[in-house]
């Protein structure tokens, strides 16, 4: 034990005037009384007063000398040497992920154990030293900024909570690289299970090895790793699941399958130790969800309970109407649109009016009409300018053709390098964002306007070679997935915890909504050109609901934790981070413990037990109460020394009194 500021220690002076005070004479007031018989022995001790008296036994004195000594030590600041993990500047990593909510620890989920270590770690922070606190988990973010102060550490701390995907470590750890700029002394330290992203094998260069303090103490977990439907040529649907199991013995298992939220099949296998095995069921009916759960006795040993539920939704690619109007016909489009999946062509005449009924898309080869069609257009060689943009001439291209905008989708996986063309029209429209060029005179030309997506090839295709080559199918795929996409979620059966989902809302979209599995709807912002949807942080099934004038269509998705690797919960000793992460025990160092909290929390609890004392002591003593209690059948009358106006006056005498036989000289 040590003392870091002991000048402090003469603030014990104080006790001096403290002791005066009570060795004084005791001023007293005159009160007329009823009677002064009663009184013989204060009369005595008034006699016998003298200014200054001997120091008597007086617990009123001993409380207080008690807190200006604790209040002294306070100031002193003690504090013991202990070891230290947080001394400097440190950043704690708080693993938050799915793996953390197993209960293979005593007193709860491994999260509450990584809470406590971290509680300790908090409470040994010394003077100067600072800490922040990141929680890890499919968001990675600051709960605390760096501090010293503990009672803000604590709080955030206890407002954690578990979440229920993967962890995104990378952020986190680009997050303590920021803080360890400037540092003459920082630290790292992570409070997890060790269940770190294979790909996450290399520290920052200006981070050190972290401070690994592990949790955990068993992998024995039954999951579900897979859900998926799966249709063979001239067989129907099938469903396939796979469970693992990776405790040390055989378990025998249920899994339960529900679509659309009715009960559906079930069967049982036994899955022995460290394997897995696969549930295949013949689907016999359609459906849109699909959940399937793991359903056991006690005797199995299952500490994560969160991937035993699984979802998945049925594929749903819609048909997409085009209408293609052309001058001169073109067979070259006719021949990439009917080798789209999913693609229903209809070819108009321009000499008749434009059919009423919508089309996704309009197609629009060599001819305009004056009123452009609603919805998404692909406009080929335009022979006039338009309200949309202006056209000019038809003019030599001026050299080989070039990417201008690389990575727009219209140009995944589309070459024009190789692509020959002999004439093309000028284009002006500030709207489009040209993405192949030759010369500065754009060639393909996207954007949007008026609440639609517009695509534009100035020029006639047999001016160019470009539908002999692979680049041209391709193209119309581009086009027409960018316009609208075969579905309005495009993800597979089921999204991962955490994931973004892109949505590829129609154009005539008024308003859209998700669902969440609690029953939370969440609007989605429609402001945006690519709305991406990001709430996804637990599993289940999830409803996107699209309206606009026509009503409501709902697009279920699903949400699940396997894939995330979140199901393998075996502890690990180590971390594998490109070196060798120092653990706890080794890393430990001295540091300072201080006390002057307790210590002044312990002077006001002291304080407040003489507050009460001095207040007991105001009420008159029990034998002073029984004498001055009138005796029943006589003296009950007016007289001076009776009835409640005696009572008083001696209440009040003996409030003046500070301690019985206090004031109380020498004879």
């Amino acid at each position: 034990m040590t003392l870091l500021l002991p000048p402090a220690l003469l603030a014990g002076l104080l006790a001096l005037p403290i002791v005066l005070l009570y060795m004084l004479r005791l001023r007293r007031r005159d009160v007329p009384v009823s009677s002064h018989f009663l009184w013989q022995q204060v009369l005595q001790d008034t006699e016998a007063s003298t200014p200054w008296q001997r120091l008597r036994r007086n617990a009123l004195l001993l409380l207080q000398l008690l807190i200006l000594a604790l209040l002294v030590l306070a100031l002193a600041r003690p504090a013991q040497v202990v070891e230290t993990l947080s001394a400097g500047r440190t950043v704690l990593l708080l693993d938050a992920t799915a793996s953390m909510n197993a209960t293979d620890v005593s007193g709860g989920s491994r999260f509450e154990a990584a809470r406590q270590q971290a509680r300790q770690v908090i409470d040994a922070l010394g003077a100067g030293d600072e800490l922040a606190l990141i929680r890890v988990s499919d968001t990675t973010g600051a709960l605390t900024p760096y501090t010293g102060d503990t009672a803000l550490l604590r709080a955030a701390l206890a407002a954690a909570r578990p979440g229920q995907g993967g962890g995104d470590w990378q952020t986190a750890l680009t997050l303590a690289a920021a803080a360890a700029e400037g540092a003459e002394q920082f630290n790292i330290i992570i409070i997890s299970d060790g269940n770190l992203p294979p790909d996450l094998t290399r520290l920052p260069d200006t981070l050190p090895q972290p401070i690994f303090i592990p949790v955990g103490q068993s992998g024995d977990n039954l999951a579900i790793t897979a859900l998926a439907t799966r249709a063979l040529p001239g067989q129907p649907p099938q469903l396939f699941a796979s469970v693992s199991n990776s405790s040390g013995r055989a378990a025998a298992v249920s899994l339960v399958i529900r679509l659309d939220g009715e009960l559906w099949e079930s069967a049982a296998q036994s899955i022995a130790a460290g394997s897995q095995r696969s549930f295949v069921f013949a689907v016999d009916r359609p459906f849109q969800t699909l959940t399937a759960e793991l359903v056991y006795d006690d005797s199995v040993t299952d500490y994560l309970a969160l991937d035993n539920r699984a979802f998945a939704t049925a594929a749903t690619d819609r048909t997409r109407r085009v209408l293609l109007l052309s001058a001169a016909g073109n067979r070259f489009v006719e021949q990439a649109l009917g080798s789209l999946p999913q693609v229903q062509t209809f070819r108009g005449d321009i000499t008749r009016r434009l059919p009423e009924q919508p089309y996704d898309v309009s197609i629009l080869d060599g001819w305009l009409p004056d009123a452009l069609p609603a919805g998404d257009l692909l406009i080929i060689n335009p022979p006039q300018s338009s309200a949309l943009f202006t056209v000019g001439e038809p003019a030599p291209v001026p050299g080989p053709l070039f990417t201008v905008a690389r990575g727009h989708p219209l140009l995944t996986y589309v070459d024009f390098r190789t692509v020959n063309l002999r004439q093309a029209r000028p284009i002006q429209a500030d709207w489009a964002q040209p993405l192949v060029a030759s010369g500065g005179q754009a060639l393909l030309l996207a954007g949007e306007t008026g609440g639609r997506q517009v695509v534009i090839l100035p020029f006639d295709l047999r001016d160019s070679d470009l539908p002999l080559q692979i680049t041209f199918p391709i193209l119309m795929a581009n086009v027409l997935e960018w316009f609208t996409p075969a579905s309005v979620i495009s993800v597979p059966a089921s999204l991962r915890v955490g994931d973004p989902l892109p949505l590829t809302l129609p154009f005539t979209t008024r308003s859209a909504a998700v669902t969440l599995p609690d029953g939370t709807v969440q609007p989605v912002a429609l402001a945006a050109a690519a709305p991406i949807f990001t709430d996804t942080h637990r599993p289940g099934l999830y409803t996107l609901s699209v309206s606009d004038d026509s009503g409501t269509q709902t697009y279920p998705f699903a949400v699940t934790l396997f894939g995330s690797g979140e199901s393998d919960i075996t502890p690990q000793p180590a971390l594998n981070l490109g070196g060798s992460p120092r653990p706890a025990s080794a890393a430990a160092r001295p540091g300072l413990r201080e006390f002057g909290a307790l210590l002044a929390l312990l002077a006001l609890l002291v304080l407040l037990l003489e507050w009460w004392w001095y207040h007991r002591r105001l009420s008159l003593p029990a034998p002073l109460r029984s004498r001055a209690q009138p005796r029943s059948g006589s003296g009950s009358g007016s007289g001076p020394g009776s009835g409640s106006q005696s009572g008083s006056r001696l209440r009040l005498w003996s409030r003046l009194r500070l301690w019985p036989g206090g004031g109380r000289g020498r004879r």
